[in-house]
C-alpha cells in the first residue's frame, strides 16, 4: 500500500460531449476519474451530469474520490455551470457541503 499522504494530481479531459477528470497519486499505476455528460442547460447555464466515480481499490481509502468532486465542483464555479449529481458519491458530498447548493442543478 502507497504512503496515505501522497500527493494527487487531477486533470482533465475533454471527451465528446463530456470529460473525465483523472486522478494520479505519487508512486501509483492505479488512477481514479470522475466522468461527466452533457445535461443542457438549466437557468442559462450549462449543466454537467456528474455520472460515475471510480476509484480501484489499490488506491482507495485516500481521499481521491473527495479530490476529484472538488475539482470538478472547483471547476463549475470558476465556469460558471451547474452540476447535476447522478453519481451517489457526488449526490452525497453535495449533502454533506451545503455551501455547493447554488451550483447544484
Amino acid at each position: 500500500m502507497g504512503d496515505e499522504s501522497a500527493k494527487v494530481t487531477i486533470t482533465h479531459h475533454v471527451q465528446g460531449t463530456g470529460g473525465r477528470y483523472v486522478a494520479a497519486l505519487e508512486g501509483e499505476v492505479e488512477q481514479g476519474y470522475l466522468e461527466w455528460e452533457a445535461g443542457g442547460e438549466r437557468h442559462g447555464k450549462e449543466v454537467r451530469i456528474a455520472a460515475h466515480t471510480i476509484v480501484p481499490r489499490e488506491i482507495g481509502g485516500r481521499g481521491v474520490a473527495a479530490a476529484l468532486v472538488a475539482r470538478l465542483v472547483e471547476d463549475a464555479g470558476r465556469q460558471d455551470f451547474l452540476i447535476r449529481p447522478d453519481c451517489s458519491y457526488v449526490a452525497k458530498r453535495f449533502a454533506d457541503n451545503p455551501g455547493w447548493a447554488a451550483l447544484k442543478a
